[in-house]
């Protein structure tokens, strides 16, 4: 197995006080490698990096055939709980008769400050509906709903997640040894780096015009590209990396370091993961592969993250390591 490689360093001062390693691999949609770091063989759980993964039987099956741009990007969303994403979610459970009940996922208070004081100050309870994922889990109950399944969804047996898994192995192009149960309580399909990168490939390809798949496909591409805003949030390096993209752009986080992209006009996929889970790092990576394709500036903000302290002075950088963000020669 190869080990990781430096990808980011933290400098303070005139010091680089930490490193972070991680695997990284970019590939055609053919499944080919176009470049790599580290091992692209290693396993992972993708975490939410998956979600429109997660996503393709919900529209393959039909049940999201009448769903708008807003929810399909809620579906691949790990949102911040923000007063918008609350209230499109609340209208998507509206419209299926259910209420925030139905969510198997667990309450998590909003990441954004000025709504979590706000309801605070109201007294607000903290609901499942701010959880991250609740728009995935809205996309599930769907889909339940559709084909007639009972309400435990994120149980790995049950029809929902058989559609998943299936999903998965046929767009990664590959077997998943096995799962984790993720934050939201949903399975996780652990897949190759290699793998997960070869299906943001396939995404990146989807013209819209082929077999079902295709076609979703590149619904959830044009939803997350049109609505970055609810695919992450206010702030967040998702909705930051696409906003400012020179081209159409996806892109899409997981816990513990994991990162995606799908490129459409170039038809590349990238799938990124830090060996030690650090998010920081992983959003400074990925832009630095992004700027390394020309994707964005290599000037971005997400490119160069100031360290702060408590008395809010610049003390230090998160930086990716020389050359990673740099086209090679030739």
């Amino acid at each position: 197995m190869t080990r990781p490689v430096p990808m980011v360093e933290i400098l303070r001062g005139d010091f680089v006080e930490s490193r972070h390693e991680g695997h990284a691999a970019i590939t055609c949609a053919d499944g080919g490698i176009v470049e790599a770091w580290g091992d692209p063989g290693m396993v992972i759980l993708p975490r939410s990096s998956a979600k429109m993964l997660q996503a393709l039987p919900l529209l393959e099956s039909g049940a999201g055939a009448g769903l708008s741009t807003e929810q399909l990007a809620l579906a691949c969303a790990s949102h911040s709980g923000e007063r918008r994403h609350v209230l499109l979610v609340n209208r998507w459970l509206t419209a299926l008769g259910l209420d925030d009940s139905a969510l198997l996922c667990g309450p998590q208070p909003s990441r954004d400050p000025e709504h979590r004081l706000w309801m605070d100050r109201a007294g607000r309870e903290v609901t499942r509906v701010y959880n991250n994922c609740s728009g995935k889990h809205a996309g599930f109950l769907t889909l339940a709903k559709h084909l007639g399944a009972g309400p435990d969804y994120v149980d790995q047996e049950h029809p929902v997640q058989r559609a998943v898994r299936q999903a998965i192995e046929e767009t990664c192009d590959e077997e998943s040894p096995g799962l984790g149960i993720d934050g939201c309580s949903a399975p996780n399909f652990a897949v190759s780096l290699a793998g997960l990168a070869r299906a943001m490939a396939r995404f990146a390809s989807a013209g819209g015009s082929g077999g079902v798949r295709d076609v979703a496909m590149s619904r959830l591409v044009d939803a997350m590209i049109a609505h970055p805003d609810l695919v992450s949030g206010q702030g967040r390096a998702c909705a930051a990396l696409m906003d400012s993209a020179r081209e159409p752009l996806a892109v899409k986080t997981g816990a513990e370091g994991v990162y995606v992209a799908i490129l459409p006009e170039r038809k590349l996929g990238i799938a990124l993961k830090i060996a030690d889970g650090a998010t920081r790092a992983s959003e400074v990576a990925m832009a630095a592969l992004l700027a390394r394709l020309g994707a964005i500036a290599e000037s971005h903000p997400v490119l160069n993250r100031d360290i702060r302290n408590w008395d809010g002075l610049a003390t230090g950088v998160v930086r990716p390591v020389a050359g990673l963000g740099t086209p090679p020669r030739g």
